[in-house]
């Protein structure tokens, strides 16, 4: 496995896996550079993955003051009722906001796989399989 050629701001040699036939790996080809950027303004727009774990924090915090409010008679139960029925719908939705996110990343991942498959050249002894 030949590494990459490229060398890094600091003056390091880069230690990516060069990509067959450049001499480069795929942060530094610049025939990816369409790829990457495609990639990184998908990644801005998702959020990152902090962003779920703070609204779960949050609507727990919630609902243990809720919880807290009702044991100690300063929320009707009606009312704790009806608003634990909106953080559970919520809870829900940021449930399967995550799957979507989730399975299109993994989309992403196997259309970039798949190419990667398509452009590598296959074994001179007819077998079909892919050379390393």
């Amino acid at each position: 496995m030949a590494l990459c050629s490229a060398v890094r701001a600091d003056g390091g040699r880069c230690r990516g896996v060069a990509i067959a036939p450049s001499d480069l790996c795929y942060a530094h080809d610049p025939a990816h550079d369409h790829d990457r950027r495609r990639a990184a303004r998908k990644g801005g727009k998702a959020g990152g993955r902090g962003r779920p774990q703070r609204e779960l924090a949050d609507v727990k915090h919630r609902l243990s003051d809720l919880a807290d409010g009702v044991l100690n008679g300063e929320v009707d139960r009606a009312d704790a009722a009806v608003a634990s029925q909106v953080l559970n719908v919520f809870l829900r939705a940021v449930s399967v906001e995550l799957k979507a996110r989730e399975q299109l990343e993994f989309i992403d991942r196997m259309e970039a796989l798949e190419k990667a498959i398509e452009d590598r050249p296959t074994s001179r002894n007819g077998g079909g399989y892919v050379s390393f």
